[in-house]
């Protein structure tokens, strides 16, 4: 009997949660056709038998996660599979009820709807909204609910059609990444069994006595009690979370409002909305200290940059480049393209910097579990900054982008992030990061991880230049290029800014 395990579909993949099974238990697989799917950090991959056989065993059903190499099923060969068939019949006949449907049966027919990892250093998301209803059919690629991550508010959308046949996760809710939140079934019955093959208590029944209401506590790996309504809240859920906007939670954030000092908001059921969080915290409400100092609670954001970025300084090891270009070339071309159409300086840095990266492959490499992961196009990340701190929204693919589409993507990325949305998170190669607007000439950032180079641009600026033996006035601008030594060398880097800078000052041709 031949052991399936987990391959490695995709570099750096570390491990995947099986998403459904598309082979029963005992039906027969040629070598190379796919019998699950599965979904890694980033996408859903098919897994293919490297045998033909039958299925003998599905060790990983449904929604359970797996390290690569980690057995998920067990493959009996043809004779070995036939030896095993006369037993089974013979048993059979001699049962007399109901069949037992095989746990695997149940699974092929229920696909867990998991919590998506939308950014490497996310741990769980909480549920904004709910697009479709229980009982409601979905399509392939339609938005099923919203998720707020550390960072944003994206949108997560259905891996396979199907019926909504039981949310898990509610609205206001939190589930850990990569762990279901609802289920899609053709029936109760399905569903059911496919919960008891797994060992989980469904949703609707009650999960044994009721703990006593108390202070929420984070746990994982049992159920949780429900300070306000005594109910149990299935593992990964956030227990006794107040219900309340995005909105509302930033303002309250803003102002040093605790959410749990306001009672219940006009929204429905007692939801806070915006509306409801007052100019200033009620009396009584902790606000500043003996020493007058004012102190809050780090939000979400902060938390989500201080954990990445303070890994990065830490285990990343740095070097930086600074070179200063003739930007009068550059700013010519800006106002002679800017009279035809919306245009930013930052988005022809962009576009040059796409082409430079399509020339320089080391520079689109990620290091990925002790593993290079060379990318083929240039995902490009844009620093943006926010009330609250700042999101890096990735223009994908920028190469095969003109520099007016370039424009234009950037608009819609920047909208999008002020309505708290932020595209292809985690997914770039390299990120821009621009204060020249801010009066910055020079600075160095910080890389994000687990990209390998950050671009930091200053503001174009006047100053005295020598040309041909004469001073005459001119304009500079410095750029200064944060390297993961471990993925570029030095030599690399600097010619990578000399390309451009060749570009820049050659009006981006």
């Amino acid at each position: 009997m031949q052991t399936l395990t987990l391959p490695e579909a995709v570099k750096g993949m570390t491990d995947a949660t099986i998403v459904r099974w598309l082979k029963q238990l005992g039906e027969t697989v040629a070598a190379g056709e796919v019998i699950a799917e599965a979904q890694t950090r980033r996408d859903v991959v098919a897994i293919q038998s490297p045998a033909a056989g039958r299925i003998a065993e599905i060790v990983a059903t449904a929604g359970k996660t797996v390290a690569v190499g980690q057995a998920i099923a067990r493959l009996a060969g043809m004779e070995e599979a036939a030896t095993q068939a006369t037993p089974k019949a013979a048993t059979s006949q001699t049962n007399v009820g109901t069949p037992q449907v095989p746990a695997a049966a149940a699974a092929s027919n229920v696909i867990p709807i998991l919590m998506p990892k939308a950014g490497n250093t996310m741990e769980e998301g909480t549920i904004v909204s709910w697009r479709v209803n229980v009982g409601q059919r979905v399509d392939k690629g339609q938005v099923l609910y919203e998720v707020e991550t550390d960072k944003a508010v994206v949108e997560v959308e259905a891996d396979a059609a199907g019926r909504l046949a039981r949310i898990i996760t509610a609205e206001g809710q939190s589930a850990a990444v990569l762990t279901p939140v609802a289920y899609l079934a053709e029936s109760e019955a399905d569903l059911e069994s496919f919960l008891q093959a797994q060992g989980a208590v469904p949703a609707a029944a009650p999960a044994g006595p009721a703990e006593k209401p108390g202070p929420t506590a984070r746990t994982s790996g049992s159920a949780r009690t429900s300070p306000s309504s005594g109910a149990t809240v299935a593992p990964g859920a956030s227990a006794g979370r107040i219900k309340a906007s995005p909105a509302a939670r930033k303002l309250a954030e803003s102002r040093g409002i605790e959410l749990g000092t306001l009672g219940p908001g006009n929204g429905p059921q007692g939801r806070i909305l915006s509306t409801d969080v007052p100019a200033a915290a009620p009396a009584g409400a902790a606000a500043a200290g003996a020493d007058n100092v004012i102190r809050r609670p780090l939000s979400r954001i902060r938390k989500a940059i201080a954990r990445s970025l303070t890994t990065s300084k830490q285990t990343v090891p740095h070097f930086y480049i600074e070179l200063t270009l003739d930007a009068a070339p550059m700013m010519d071309f800006y106002r002679q393209e800017k009279a035809k159409y919306p245009l930013s300086v930052n988005d022809v840095i962009l576009h040059a910097c796409a082409a430079v990266l399509m020339e320089f492959p080391a520079f689109r490499r990620r290091l990925e579990g002790g593993q290079y992961a060379e990318y083929p196009s240039a995902n490009i990340g844009v620093a943006i900054a926010m009330e609250d701190g700042l999101v890096v929204p990735i223009v994908e693919a920028a190469e095969k982008l003109t520099l007016e589409q370039t424009a234009a993507h950037m608009r819609r990325l920047v909208e999008a992030a002020r309505a708290g949305r932020v595209d292809n998170a985690g997914n770039g190669v390299m990120t821009i990061s621009n204060l020249g607007m801010f009066g910055a000439e020079r600075f160095s950032a910080i890389i994000n991880p687990p990209e390998a180079s950050i671009l930091a641009v200053g503001a174009v600026h006047e100053e005295p230049v020598v040309v041909n033996g004469a001073i005459q006035p001119g304009r500079r601008l410095t750029v200064t290029l944060s390297c993961d030594h471990r993925v570029v060398d030095g030599a690399s880097a600097a010619r990578f800014l000399a390309r451009l800078k060749e570009l820049l000052e050659n009006k981006v041709r």
